[in-house]
């Protein structure tokens, strides 16, 4: 097969390769992040400590993990037609690559939020803060550089996902591989393929490790800004108060020191 031959096919599977790992990287990072932060929170000692739901949760996360995708691929296919209305191309491939995904992040990013200092959790609810609070100001913030790094790892996670499911017709680079490099002895084609691949999953990984060190660098000079901005939030409130209550005493002393004011006669 030429060049020219070649060409318009690899355009087609690289672009169907970007749209399934897209859209399925975006369900399952919208999915997984608040899967794996409930992993954290109703665990023992966490905020929303619940033994039965931290128990169902895991292993429903971990059974999906365990299972090979292509049986999963496999398994899935009554759900994904009733979603899409097709078991085939790429939009047939982003249900079971979304579900895949989820439980893998998951685990990701629950490893990733039980690094976050406790010490920042307890100040913010020293000061108020409830479980939203502590989410959104601490966990997620503190745990932003090695979210990213999981991220990444996912994404390249489902490019050898979306490769499989070129087996049962999804389309993609994967397609390619099978259709053409094996099932039709085109070595040239299938090695043109896995160089494609290389060099996506490497500038993935790139872009994905200089976000994640420069968020970590950026975080180095202390807590949490979102943190300090509550912290000094509060202490402007204190000083506030310790300033008004100043200001009585003041006038309570001075009314308590003046000399007492002779009565006028009637």
């Amino acid at each position: 097969m030429t060049w020219s031959e070649m060409q318009p096919l690899l355009e087609q599977a690289s672009w169907d390769t970007l749209y399934m790992v897209g859209w399925s990287a975006l369900i399952a990072v919208v999915a997984g992040l608040p899967l794996g932060i409930l992993l954290v929170l109703t665990d023992k000692g966490g905020l929303l400590a619940n033994t039965v739901v931290n128990k169902v949760v895991g292993q429903i996360v971990n059974v999906t993990r365990s299972m090979p995708f292509i049986i999963l691929l496999v398994a899935l296919m009554p759900f994904t037609r009733a979603i899409t209305g097709t078991t085939i191309g790429r939009e047939g491939a982003i249900v079971p690559l979304a579900i895949g995904a989820i439980p893998f992040f998951a685990r990701l990013v629950e490893t990733s939020v039980r690094e976050v200092d406790g010490g920042l959790v307890e100040a913010v609810q020293s000061m108020g803060g409830g479980t939203w609070t502590v989410v959104r100001k601490v966990l997620v913030p503190e745990s932003l550089p090695s979210l990213i790094a999981g991220a990444t790892t996912t994404v390249v996670a489902l490019i050898g996902y979306s490769a499989m499911a070129g087996t049962v017709g999804a389309g993609g680079l994967g397609d390619i591989a099978i259709r053409y490099g094996y099932q039709r002895f085109d070595p040239q084609m299938m090695w043109i393929t896995v160089a494609v691949l290389a060099v996506a999953i490497a500038a993935l990984q790139f872009a994905g490790d200089y976000a994640a060190r420069s968020l970590h660098r950026r975080g180095r000079g202390g807590p949490a800004p979102r943190l300090r901005l509550l912290r000094s939030g509060r202490t402007a409130d204190a000083l506030a108060v310790g300033n008004t209550t100043a200001a009585l005493d003041a006038t309570g002393a001075a009314a308590a020191t003046a000399p007492a004011r002779p009565l006028k006669a009637d």
